[in-house]
């Protein structure tokens, strides 16, 4: 995967300027064309990474392989949901984004899996019964009442990565666990049976927002490479 450094965007863009016609303009040449498509979708990802203003929030590799699967995706819902699991629960690392508007909508705390880790989630499972969160792409589907309460429908779009969420009920929720107070008596939030579980206050308005058919995206710098091998909606092979 192509990568940018973490630079100004008007140095990104000074030398795109400069070396385009390297890229584009020789209708000859499929490779140079190819390659110039590639660096323009790079650049529209960092340049809404940049106007986001999440160069302090957020490694850009997680962005833009968020970023990248919405486009590939080609949903309707302009939302974007972005949980980055390489920060600790103690921290604000769920982003609410609307891809239209180009705001960060919400940015909050989201609990893990109670066998994926304490404060960390350090490991990742599909299976039934593991009590682990999961990697990889969603589609937000429907809203009901449950034991949880308010509760959103998960659907895993990767095979043998995420796609037995929705058997394993793991939905996203309001819980107390996941309340902010939790971090100040325990160092982190509780832990859920799988599911990405929200701050009650919250948990309601985020759920409303991101329903019916947006995409959600869980990151793991730990688990990048090995996700990258193994996932469909990322995968760069033709088919």
């Amino acid at each position: 995967m192509r990568k940018i450094p973490n630079l100004r965007l008007s140095v990104v863009l000074t030398l795109m300027f400069l070396f385009r016609p390297f890229f584009v303009g020789d209708a000859q040449n499929r490779n140079a064309s190819l390659e110039s498509d590639d660096v323009l979708k790079v650049s529209d990802s960092y340049r809404l990474y940049l106007d986001l203003n999440l160069q302090n929030e957020l490694s850009y590799e997680a962005f833009e392989q968020a970023y990248t699967g919405y486009q590939k995706l080609s949903v309707k819902n302009p939302i974007l949901t972005l949980i980055d699991f390489s920060k600790a629960s103690s921290k604000e690392r769920m982003y609410v984004i609307d891809m239209e508007q180009k705001r960060v909508l919400y940015q909050t705390y989201v609990a893990h899996g109670k066998k994926s880790g304490n404060n960390y989630a350090t490991s990742f499972s599909n299976k039934m019964g593991s009590q682990q969160s999961s990697l990889g792409f969603f589609l937000t589907g429907n809203t009901y009442k449950g034991r949880a309460g308010y509760s959103l429908v998960l659907e895993g779009l990767e095979k043998g990565i995420n796609d037995k969420v929705r058997a394993r009920g793991v939905v996203i929720h309001g819980a107390d666990y996941a309340n902010p107070e939790t971090i100040k008596s325990s160092g982190r939030l509780g832990r859920s049976f799988g599911c990405p579980a929200l701050p009650e206050k919250i948990s309601k308005t985020i759920i409303d927002t991101i329903k019916e058919g947006s995409v959600l995206y869980a990151y793991s710098d730990r688990f990048n490479q090995h996700y990258l091998k193994n996932s469909s909606v990322l995968s760069f092979k033709k088919s």
